[in-house]
């Protein structure tokens, strides 16, 4: 499989929610990072996966394009449409993802979107007003990386 494919079948996978065949595209050591996340390594961003899939909604929808790579990196734009929280916001992500590959899977994927933009939809006026501060950004991780944990600890048992 070319790392192209590898690509392919990682966002074909995501599309259907099918976080087990996007997990098997990651190298065991996989670098993840992203704006609401920071870096998650390994274990971590395979769990990230499993716990943003277990919460997919039927309405939520993930589509991908302009997908390239060589022997060493690549890239893809994709967007995400779902709504978020409790009060089910309307939310429009666009990303571009970077890869770098070793022995044919994804070692580091680093997707970037515009934070500001996201936290505007998801969290409105406060996302509004405060959304391009780092204080907004920290929260963001932290809230993020506490909902993992507690995922991940609830799955291990």
């Amino acid at each position: 499989m070319t790392n192209k494919e590898t690509i392919e079948k990682f966002y074909s996978a995501f599309a259907k929610g099918d976080a087990k065949t996007m997990i098997d595209c990651y190298h065991s050591d996989i670098i993840f990072s992203d704006p609401a996340f920071g870096t998650l390594k390994s274990d971590k961003a395979k769990a990230m996966w499993k716990m943003l899939l277990s919460n997919k909604r039927s309405e939520s929808k993930i589509t991908f394009s302009n997908i390239s790579a060589n022997e060493r990196s690549g890239s893809a734009n994709w967007t995400a449409k779902y709504n978020y929280g409790p009060k089910g916001k309307k939310v429009t992500n666009h990303v571009k993802a970077q890869f770098e590959f070793k022995n044919g899977k994804i070692i580091k994927h680093t997707d970037d979107f515009n934070l500001w933009k996201w936290s505007q939809q998801a969290l409105g006026l406060s996302g509004y007003l405060l959304g391009w501060s780092s204080f907004l950004k920290n929260k963001i991780q932290t809230e993020a990386n506490k909902k993992l944990h507690i995922y991940s600890n609830k799955t291990k048992q």
